[in-house]
Parts: C-alpha cells; structure tokens; sequence
C-alpha cells in the first residue's frame, strides 16, 4: 500500500557521540515530528523516526497491528542508534512518548535521557470499557488527528480509529503506565495546558511515577495536543536540544 504523502520516515546521520529516536503518535505518521527532526538534525546530531507498523497508509492497514508491532519498529531503531552512537537519546509526541518511556525503562543505562512531548498514560474509561467486545462489532470510530491550536499546520493521520488497534494501545499504556518506576533517566516532559486528546494528568502521571532525579516540566499555554506543529513548536525543539547537549556535555562530549 502507497504510503501518504509526507509520512516517510525520517533518517539523517550526523554525529556519531548523539543519536536520537523520535516516535510519533497512534494514527499519526512522522509528518508530525518531521520539524523536530529536522531541528535536531541541523545542529548536527545523528536523528531516527521511524514509521510505525500499520501507520501512514490507510486505517484498515493499523486494524491488524498492535503495540507489540509499534514497540517493535522503535526498540529496532534504537538497537540501530546504538551500534552508531556513542550516546542515546529517546523522544516522541503522544503514543510516542509511551513509546519512549518504554524504551528508557527496558534499555536502562543504554538510553541518556527521554523527552517526551503530551505523553498518552490513560485510556479514556467509558470507552475503554466497551473495547473488549466492541471491537468485534464495530471496525472504526472517528479519528483524533490534528488537534492543533494555531490556523494553518495540519496533521497527516487517519480519519478513523481501528478498534482492534484502539484496544491494543489500552493494554500498552495500562504495561507502561507500571512500568514508569524503572525510568531512571534524565527526563523532559512538556505538555500543553489545553489538550483535547491526552489529559494533562497524564503528564502528572509520568512526572509523579518515574524515578529519574534529573526532571523537567515545561508547560506549554499557546499550544493543543500536536504541539509540535503548533505555536510552541520552537520551544520544543529548542528546549529538548538544550536537555540533549547539556547531557552530552556532562557526559564528556
């Protein structure tokens, strides 16, 4: 299946001490972090987003993938980072940044810290209810792309929520939501004050779980769910490159 124009995944190799992964959320493609990317890249690191299993073609492709596929894609990708790298970074947007704890908590000492922009821990409880059965009964539901503040960027994604892959992305942020304790890293989390996807107290969730020492929190006020794409998007890409090389500098780089 053709993929949709603009959801390519992102490659640029660049320093060989600093590699970054970055993931994109479910439904979404890599146009939705493609400008961080493209940030970090132009200041010389070494930067991965891939493209997750199902994702950027059409919503009937997800409908046969789940977290274990989406998982899958990144852990690969950090392997790949690794054996070019010196030092690790992992990022994502929404799902993404799910992704990315995960990899912290599973990769230990391999990853050197996690940024993570709105990221998912909760499923909303009404619907999560209904899941286990009506996945079998109804294929789709509306999609939840482009919950962008500022007129103008859009976000490529699907216009329809698979069940199936709905119900599969429950059961990742119920294990990774357990799983934050063992997220040791340096941490950046920032989140937007009005978001109509994630709550913010998913944010405060990870923030409140994980035993990393070195923690920042940004709030961002101008932006809605996909921030990078939105009016705070500079500050994220400025803020995450700063948290990126003041580690890398501690570190001897």
């Amino acid at each position: 299946m053709p993929l949709l124009p603009g959801c390519e995944p992102v490659r640029h190799d660049g320093s060989a001490d600093t590699g970054v992964l970055i993931s994109h959320g479910f439904t979404g493609s890599p146009q939705s972090v493609r400008p961080w990317a493209q940030y970090l890249a132009d200041r010389g690191l070494t930067v991965s987003v891939p493209l997750l299993p199902g994702h950027g073609t059409r919503w009937e492709d997800l409908q046969i993938t789940g977290w274990q596929d989406w998982y899958a894609a990144v852990d690969h990708e950090v392997h790949a980072l690794r054996r070019r790298c010196r030092q690790v970074f992992v990022a994502g947007l929404s799902m993404g940044g799910t992704l990315a704890l995960r990899l912290a908590a599973k990769h230990g000492d391999a990853i050197s810290g996690v940024a993570v922009v709105n990221p998912a821990m909760t499923f909303p409880r009404l619907q999560g209810y209904g899941l286990p059965v009506g996945r079998y009964l109804v294929r789709s539901t509306r999609g939840i792309t482009s919950d962008i503040r500022k007129e103008g960027p859009r976000e490529i994604g699907y216009t329809r929520v698979p069940l199936h892959a709905a119900h599969s992305l429950r059961a990742l942020l119920r294990l990774v939501s357990g799983e934050l304790p063992q997220v040791t890293q340096p941490l950046l989390v920032l989140h937007s004050r009005v978001d109509h996807v994630v709550p913010p107290g998913d944010s405060a969730l990870v923030l409140g779980s994980v035993s990393s020492t070195d923690v920042t929190e940004t709030v961002l006020e101008r932006s809605y769910h996909v921030a990078t794409l939105d009016h705070d998007a500079e500050r994220i890409f400025a803020d995450s490159y700063a948290f990126i090389t003041r580690l890398a500098e501690e570190d001897g780089t």
